[in-house]
């Protein structure tokens, strides 16, 4: 008997597939972005980053003591703080200084551990504050309870604190240079010194 030829519609059975490619892409990975939502602000720390894992390792600072031996507790207490140079014009060393502020409070610094001192003009709060008296003023010093802006002339009457913020926004060479190694004895975790730092160092050489 003869062979019957194959059939052609055999080759329609290709066109078949095309409906199938429609496989759809796992959105499962998408759930896992929002759990993120503890981070402190995102845009700020980026600029001095370099600043923020120095003030969150000097931040056990209170619990260092307990960690050394006692017979190394006059050592730690006689330690010299960290010395942070943030490099600014005298126009927006105040403005660095804000931004140093900022930053240690998001890495966990109670307030009361800050002082910001200025060397040229005061900083608004303390102008603000000073309306009501020096008394009222430095009530809120004592307090310790916030971040206190003082002038370099009143550093001498201000007490210690873990962090100590200097302004270079101006002042008097003398001004600066006595500032310095005051605010050096005040700090006792951490310096840090906005402004020129060919004229900061010079002064750091000078004072300290």
């Amino acid at each position: 008997m003869p062979l019957i030829p194959e059939e052609p519609q055999i080759h329609e059975s290709a066109q078949g597939p095309r409906t199938a490619p429609t496989p759809r892409p796992v959105p499962g990975p998408r759930p896992a972005a929002p759990p993120r939502p503890g981070r402190p602000g995102p845009a700020r720390p980026t600029p001095p980053a370099q600043r923020t894992p120095r003030d969150t390792a000097v931040k056990p600072g209170p619990s260092a003591p307990a960690a050394t031996g006692p017979s190394n507790a006059a050592a730690a207490t006689a330690a010299v703080p960290q010395i942070q140079l943030i490099p600014a014009s005298a126009e927006g060393a105040l403005d660095a200084a804000e931004e140093a502020v900022d930053l240690l409070l998001d890495s966990g610094r109670a307030p009361g551990d800050v002082l910001v001192i200025t060397t040229g003009d005061a900083h608004p709060w303390a102008t603000h504050e000073l309306s009501f008296g020096e008394t009222a003023y430095w009530a809120q010093h004592e307090a310790g309870d916030d971040v206190f802006y003082a002038d370099a002339a009143a550093l001498t009457r201000a007490a210690s604190r873990p962090v100590v913020v200097v302004a270079v926004n101006g002042g008097s060479e003398e001004t600066a240079v006595a500032a310095l190694p005051t605010a050096l004895g005040r700090a006792s975790t951490l310096l840090i010194v906005c402004g020129d730092p060919q004229r900061i160092n010079s002064m750091l050489g000078a004072g300290v």
